[in-house]
Order: structure tokens, then C-alpha cells, then sequence
């Protein structure tokens, strides 16, 4: 594109800004005022020596151990799993589902976590598995409600809080909150565990496949245990009632 102004006519701006007082160029390239920083100036520091930025990791296992340890009843351990805050399943649960039965009981059954209807009231095991354990208890003679030591069970889970949509506990949940499992299991002192389903498995032997681990009593925390398949599985698969009837009287008969 040519441009506007000729050679005289260029040549004589020139002259003017000469007389002016403009006896030299200030740069060679054009300068844009109305331009934006790309990054705003740094104030200068007070020749202070810039400091690297320390983060601190969170060992919520180790934090779990101290507040279970300091736990010296079942209430003081319930206070101390309600002041955990390393769970990020807290966040999203309605209730803390602590346990359900006789403490004093002979046979404690770990569950893995609570549902629904455990969330919506507090207590494990109150839905349709829930029933359904009741049922299977009831024909050993046993009971949640019991008085006696020998015809009560006591209920707790691996986890306190619900997972979201009923997925199954992962791992790192599983590892932070097994330190108030051994305390709860230390002060109610069970002669037997059940482990009902996988995650109970998994916490108490560290391992699963509950289909090959169930009816073989192995040990747990230091104690005789169980594996069952969980209430939830009989619902899905009547078949394997027959199996869980196998296993209630292995239960029965090591009672006595």
C-alpha cells in the first residue's frame, strides 16, 4: 500500500519538526503506550532472601493409631472417630454408624460399611441385609437385643461413614480407619468374630475372595474368626443360604 504523503510533502513535515526542536529519534522500533504488561512489576524486597515454601504431609494412618490408642471406652473411642477429620467420607455421611448389640456380648460381627438405611439411623445393619442377619441369627439362638453374654452378638463395621452410592471402601479408607477397628475390638474383647463379606476380610485377614475364604476359621485381631458371606450376597444369590446355614452351625458349635 503506498503511502499518503509524497517525497516534498514528507521532507517538509520533517523540516517543521526540526524547527520544533526534534533533533533526534528516541528508538528504532514504534512503541504501543496502550499495550498491557504481560506481567505487573515486582516490588523489590527489603534484600530479604526469598524462602521455599514448606509443606507438611498429613499422615492420617498415624493420626488414626495416636487417637485410637488414647480411646480407654467405647464412648471415648466414639468421640474419638467423630473428631476424625482425615475421612473424606465424613464429609458426605448423615451419621456416624458406631455399632449395635451388647458389648459384653461372645461374637462380634464386622460388617463393612454402612448403607442407607444405616446412614438415615445410625445403627449397622438395618435394612433388608440387616433383616435378613436378624433371621440367620435368630435360628443359632442368638440375638442382637440379648442381655446374657451368651445369646447376644455385638455390630460394628469397618467403615463408620456410608461411601457414596454404596461403592465398595477403598483401600486408603480402609487403612486409615483400621487402627479404631483394633481398639473397638480390643475393648469389647469378643471370644469370636464374624467377618461378613470382603472388606471385612480384607481388614482382618489382608486378604479377600470370600467365596474361598467362608467356613474356614482362621484368625483376626488375635481372636477366632469367621468368614461369611455377607447378608447383602444372600439376598442376590438365595442359592448360597446353604452355606451360610453351614456356617451359622460351625458358629453355634464353636460356642459350645
Amino acid at each position: 500500500m503506498e503511502s499518503a504523503l509524497d517525497w516534498h510533502s514528507a521532507l517538509a513535515l520533517l523540516d517543521w519538526q526540526v524547527e520544533l526542536g526534534a533533533d533526534e529519534a528516541i528508538g528504532d522500533a514504534p512503541v504501543d503506550r496502550f499495550a498491557v504488561a504481560e506481567e505487573a512489576p515486582k516490588k523489590p524486597k527489603d534484600n530479604v532472601p526469598d524462602q521455599p515454601v514448606q509443606r507438611q504431609e498429613v499422615d492420617a494412618i498415624d493420626i488414626a493409631r495416636q487417637a485410637a490408642t488414647g480411646a480407654d471406652s467405647l464412648e471415648t473411642l466414639r468421640e474419638a472417630m467423630a473428631a476424625f477429620e482425615h475421612c473424606a467420607l465424613k464429609r458426605g455421611a448423615k451419621s456416624l454408624v458406631f455399632a449395635d448389640g451388647n458389648p459384653a456380648a461372645r461374637v462380634l460381627i464386622l460388617g463393612e460399611a454402612p448403607g442407607r438405611d444405616e446412614d438415615r439411623e445410625g445403627r449397622p445393619f438395618v435394612g433388608r441385609a440387616g433383616q435378613l442377619l436378624d433371621r440367620m441369627l435368630a435360628a443359632i439362638d442368638l440375638d442382637r437385643t440379648a442381655e446374657t453374654p451368651e445369646s447376644a452378638v455385638y455390630i460394628t463395621n469397618v467403615l463408620p461413614w456410608r461411601p457414596p452410592q454404596n461403592r465398595d471402601p477403598e483401600a486408603e479408607e480402609i487403612a486409615m480407619m483400621l487402627p479404631f477397628v483394633q481398639k473397638h475390638i480390643e475393648l469389647v474383647n469378643p471370644e469370636v468374630i464374624i467377618l461378613m463379606g470382603n472388606i471385612a476380610c480384607r481388614a482382618g485377614l489382608g486378604k479377600q475372595g470370600i467365596l474361598r475364604l467362608r467356613g474356614k476359621w482362621a484368625e483376626a485381631f488375635g481372636r477366632p474368626a469367621l468368614p461369611m458371606t455377607h447378608p447383602a450376597y444372600l439376598l442376590r444369590q438365595p442359592h448360597a443360604k446353604r452355606e451360610a446355614w453351614a456356617d451359622l452351625l460351625s458358629l453355634k458349635a464353636r460356642l459350645g
